[in-house]
């Protein structure tokens, strides 16, 4: 069983606009409803692929009720969100039809007591019995200390779970201090962290503020990953147009699935810029188009560099 913690878990709403215009009043062609936060994401993608995933994090009031009710939807999912009394928060991306551009709005989340939190350590804490590897996935809600990260990430490498980080902000300079097995960026959120906006400088730093592996998105351009096994570039064949929200979560869930199948670094960042890609053709988060996937597996390029330092 793959874990997957999203602390902020999300009720993600995509209205589809021909036009996006500030100011205006505007007719949404299509209205679409579906669970989310990037560990909810990274969840669907690993059961759409075969694996049996488990997703824990909190959720609260009416939006987190129709949050669960739509988990129960998807195959070899298992819900072990912990409830709290605040209510789930909300997302609502607006797509523009003309540009094809994304505009996201995120609610902050619910405030979690520290009696909450304590509860989720404990679900967290046994969950990890079984899991064969964690992500760690996502903002952190009022209440969840800055430092939360780090402590999970402590918790897994007890349990001997291979651990990654997908974070931004306090959270991901707080949480790299956790030595997290993959942490897995994109290029701002990198360059917010090391103060470095030359990717391969900017990932050397992150690797000694304590990441084992860093895998950085960079984008139409794909993944620059250096690990203690070397360093690999891993590009798609071509740019697609669409919706570009989600793409770092199949990376995710791409990384993960091939770690647990024991995958050399070449195949694991393969799948991981194929269903990236393939997301940006689904039009919303946790989906990809399957057959672009698989046309994909065969196109994109792994390089590999010289030794890591």
């Amino acid at each position: 069983m793959i874990l997957t913690v999203t602390l902020n878990t999300a009720l993600d709403i995509t209205y589809r606009v021909p036009s996006l215009r500030s100011g205006a009043s505007h007719r949404v062609s299509e209205v679409t409803e579906s669970p989310g936060g990037k560990g909810v994401n990274v969840a669907r993608v690993l059961a759409a692929l075969g694996h049996e995933v488990t997703v824990t994090g909190f959720s609260g009031g009416t939006t987190g009720r129709i949050l669960r009710d739509r988990l129960t939807e998807v195959p070899r999912l298992t819900d072990a969100l912990v409830p709290v009394s605040g209510t789930t928060r909300r997302t609502v991306a607006v797509v523009d039809g003309r540009a094809g551009d994304t505009t996201q709005l995120n609610e902050p989340g619910p405030t979690i007591t520290h009696a909450e939190w304590a509860a989720f350590q404990e679900v967290y804490e046994d969950l990890l019995a079984s899991a064969s590897a964690v992500a760690l996935c996502g903002s952190l809600p009022p209440g969840v200390p800055v430092g939360a990260y780090a402590g999970l990430l402590r918790t897994a490498r007890a349990a001997r779970v291979p651990a990654l980080l997908d974070t931004s902000g306090a959270a991901l300079r707080r949480g790299v201090a956790g030595r997290p097995d993959i942490l897995k960026p994109n290029a701002d959120e990198l360059a917010e962290l090391t103060g470095s906006h030359e990717p391969l400088r900017a990932i050397q730093d992150a690797r000694r503020r304590g990441a084992g592996t860093v895998v950085a998105s960079l984008g139409p351009k794909g993944l620059l990953a250096v690990t203690p096994e070397g360093r690999w570039r891993a590009t798609p064949p071509t740019r697609l147009a669409g919706n570009p929200t989600g793409a770092g979560d199949s990376a995710v869930a791409g990384l993960l699935s091939a770690l647990v199948e024991h995958r050399p670094w070449p195949d694991r960042l393969v799948r991981a810029v194929a269903l990236s890609t393939a997301t940006v053709l689904s039009p919303t988060a946790g989906d990809f188009d399957r057959t672009a996937y698989e046309e994909l597996l065969t196109g994109v390029t792994v390089t590999r560099e010289s030794s890591a330092a």
